[in-house]
């Protein structure tokens, strides 16, 4: 790449893992095209990061802040997977603490020509603003999630709200959908909203931060939800750019070394298609209730399954793992997922229905049990039973629990004779999700983008 052409960017995501893990494989993209990317986190995510290919080593820099002390936080939890969600307000205010070192960063680098940010991270436009350099707002979710949540009026003077009001598609979506909030977790939002609208700062009351920013992205693209990506820049009002779906690839080794893993071969003994792969994601603490709930549920399916569980061993039913010797698996701790989801055993991904976990489902074709809990989790199922790629576990609608016997009816469901349209679909969608070289061209027209756009003599490019 010609030396004018290179950018340096700072890049600064929220601290859970769902977050960083996309906000580094753009890093990545990027640094693959020939610029400097900077990206910054706390020293503690940074070290449990996956390390950088060695060929961006001279590309991507990660870049360890010293988060503040803050009363009430466990010593060392500087992310989202640490601590139970009841410590949020203790991480927002961790990472408040964190806007005074990156500025010292880009004090130190007057060249940085970008600066991209995340949600939460309310303060970025404002320093960037300070030393001259033009944001980017990346929300690495679909452009569904944030015209749902992110009306302006809504983000940036949040009202008071009752959650039967968020129990149906808010009135500024124009056209039909079925996408709107449960009971349960109407509840949550509408208490946070209300919380938001009382409080008495600048922070707590707009968390979010796009409309100070300079532009707009989004982890999605055209060919799979264009009407919402149209809303989403009409909402804003500024460009909204999907820079693709970040879709993995199946990695040659893992982390280790070695061209295998733990419980291949028994996956390797399973029929095509024909076992459950059951992952929460990192941050998912389950009661002891849910926990049995689940195990027995898959214990019910009589279905081979692979858990990657990442709870305490000792919520699960008393003999759950005798019982289920030789048709299953629950492997504690870390799992190769793009593995897993790309082997041919796999006909089915149980999950919470994260927008990354979404779209690692679909690109190695993999139809969904859904079971959400937070945040955009149940927007996205919505979303994947509409596009009749999935069933959602039934619940109570009131207070969110489920039953044993729903989950074995929605696996059964998805894995027999009436799921081939479901999984049929599944495989469809595959061709958009898995499609490398589309995907990369959304990253090279981002990247041109910001080139056309950057900073001239300390001055930020007029907005397109």
């Amino acid at each position: 790449m010609e030396e004018q052409k290179k950018l340096r960017i700072a890049m600064v995501p929220w601290i859970g893992f769902g977050h960083m893990i996309p906000y580094l494989e753009l890093a990545k993209c990027l640094a693959q095209l020939g610029h400097h990317v900077s990206f910054l986190a706390p020293t503690r995510n940074i070290e449990r990061l996956p390390s950088v290919p060695h060929d961006l080593r001279s590309q991507l820099n990660l870049v360890k802040l010293t988060p503040p002390h803050v009363e009430g936080l466990p010593e060392g939890a500087q992310s989202t997977v640490d601590v139970p969600i009841d410590y949020l307000a203790q991480l927002y205010e961790m990472l408040d603490g964190l806007e005074d070192p990156v500025s010292e960063f880009l004090d130190a680098n007057p060249s940085t020509d970008w600066l991209i940010y995340d949600t939460f991270i309310w303060w970025a436009p404002r320093v960037a603003a300070k030393h001259g350099i033009p944001t980017v707002f990346f929300g690495p979710f679909s452009a569904m999630s944030l015209s749902i949540m992110g009306h302006p009026k809504v983000l940036m003077d949040p009202q008071p709200t009752t959650p039967e009001e968020l129990t149906v598609p808010p009135p500024w979506v124009p056209f039909p959908t079925t996408v709107a909030f449960r009971y349960f977790e109407a509840v949550r939002i509408a208490r946070d909203r209300t919380r938001r609208a009382t409080a008495s700062t600048e922070g707590a009351k707009n968390r979010i931060g796009v409309f100070e920013g300079t532009h707009v992205a989004i982890r999605s693209c055209r060919e799979f939800e264009p009407e919402w990506i149209r809303l989403l820049g009409e909402l804003y009002g500024k460009p909204v750019f999907p820079i693709g779906l970040l879709s993995p690839s199946v990695p040659k080794i893992d982390d280790k070394g070695n061209d295998t893993w733990v419980d291949q071969e028994w996956l390797d003994s399973q029929k095509e298609g024909s076992t459950i792969y059951v992952a929460f994601g990192s941050e998912m603490r389950f009661s002891r209730e849910q926990a049995h709930e689940l195990a027995i549920g898959l214990e019910l399916s009589e279905l081979p399954f692979f858990w990657a569980y990442r709870g305490d061993p000792s919520l699960l039913p008393p003999g759950f793992e005798d019982r289920t010797k030789g048709r299953g698996i629950v492997r504690l701790g870390w799992a190769p997922q793009t593995r897993l989801l790309a082997h041919k055993s796999v006909g089915c991904f149980f999950t919470h229905g994260g927008w990354g976990s979404s779209v690692e489902g679909l690109a190695f074709g993999k139809p969904f049990v859904l079971l959400p809990f937070q945040g955009d989790q149940g927007l996205n199922t919505c979303v994947m039973k509409e596009r009749n790629v999935g069933v959602e576990v039934a619940r109570n609608d009131r207070d969110g629990s489920f039953k044993r016997e729903a989950i074995a009816e929605s696996l059964k469901q998805v894995m027999g004779d009436d799921g081939e349209p479901i999984r049929s679909n599944a495989k469809e969608l595959m061709k958009i999700f898995a499609d490398k070289e589309r995907h990369n061209e959304y990253i090279k027209d981002f990247a041109d983008f910001l080139v056309e756009n950057r900073r001239h003599d300390g001055v930020p490019a007029p907005s397109a």
